[in-house]
């Protein structure tokens, strides 16, 4: 079976239920993104999705995909996967919009992740402290953070057992050799609730929007024994190089190219050696407390390692 047809397939799955579709017209309309537009298939299937999506009055989290499988909460490091887990919720915060019934921090015996509850997914309110089996949540992800998200496909089922919730929390110490594409001046979709990073000009769920800037760093650490990725949020960018957002935006503007942003970042922080803390997720550490180090130097050995990451 090819690829388009395996996508095609699983598309017709999702909407079956909805639209008097068959496997056929989705790949239909697949293989002409693909073959005739020379669109990646990744890129083919959300297109194609968010069609129907349109088409059938959704939204994405209305949508079950099967297969869900159980994670630990460490093991979530990819957005837009259906997943299950098991886990305690540690606290609930204040929802800012009226779109969300519940948000809060969830955790596992391997570390912790913020979830939102849908208001329209019409499930059961969590309390804090209960321990849940959620079933068929679907992964988001903002600044390196992963979170989940609780929709009207997400069953809920809450355990009598109470679980060790583990620590997250990474130090490491060492000399930042790289600073990876993505980083500087970005845009994130502004839509409600979506703060994906546009790649040029689209978000991977609402297509061709008008941005809103953002300022980060996605590094590289060297502790002399491993590499660790590290993401630096707009506020500990700043705090690194006396750069903020703002001004970010008007360096750009002036020389109507956003890349001197991150060549002005690279040129402050590059061989410098820091310690920094914060939890991690996934691959990444964030950067919540960061503290500039003396080190020893050697730009050209730290140039070696940086190209051959």
């Amino acid at each position: 079976m090819s690829d388009v047809r395996q996508h095609a397939e699983d598309i017709h799955d999702q909407f079956s239920d909805h639209l008097d579709i068959t496997v056929d017209d989705v790949e239909e309309r697949l293989t002409t993104l693909v073959d005739e537009y020379k669109v990646p298939v990744d890129e083919g299937r959300r297109s194609v999705t968010n069609h129907y999506l349109e088409e059938a009055g959704l939204e994405r989290e209305d949508i079950a995909r099967g297969g869900s499988e159980a994670v630990n909460v460490e093991d979530i490091d990819e957005e837009e996967q259906w997943v299950d887990i098991t886990a305690k919720v540690i606290e609930l915060w204040d929802p800012r919009s009226d779109s969300v019934a519940q948000v809060g921090l969830l955790g596992d015996p391997t570390g912790t992740i913020k979830f939102t509850k849908w208001a329209k997914s019409e499930l059961p309110s969590l309390e804090e402290g209960g321990v849940y089996e959620l079933r068929n949540v679907v992964t988001d992800e903002y600044q390196g953070r992963y979170s989940v998200k609780l929709n009207s496909t997400t069953v809920v089922e809450e355990l009598e057992d109470d679980i060790e919730v583990g620590d997250d929390t990474s130090e490491i110490e060492g000399a930042l050799v790289d600073m990876q594409s993505g980083s500087g001046l970005i845009k994130r979709c502004p839509e409600e609730d979506c703060t994906r990073v546009l790649q040029n000009g689209r978000c991977n769920e609402h297509g061709e929007v008008e941005g809103e800037f953002d300022l980060r760093i996605k590094g590289v650490v060297d502790d002399g024994i491993d590499a660790h990725e590290v993401i630096f949020d707009a506020e500990a960018t700043e705090s690194l190089t006396g750069i903020s957002l703002e001004e970010g935006k008007e360096m750009a503007m002036d020389a109507l190219d956003t890349t001197v942003v991150a060549d002005e970042i690279r040129e402050k922080i590059i061989g410098t050696y820091y310690r920094i803390e914060g939890p991690t997720f996934g691959r990444y550490v964030l950067a919540d407390d960061v503290e500039e180090l003396d080190g020893p130097v050697d730009a050209e050995q730290l140039l070696i390692k940086a190209r051959s990451m």
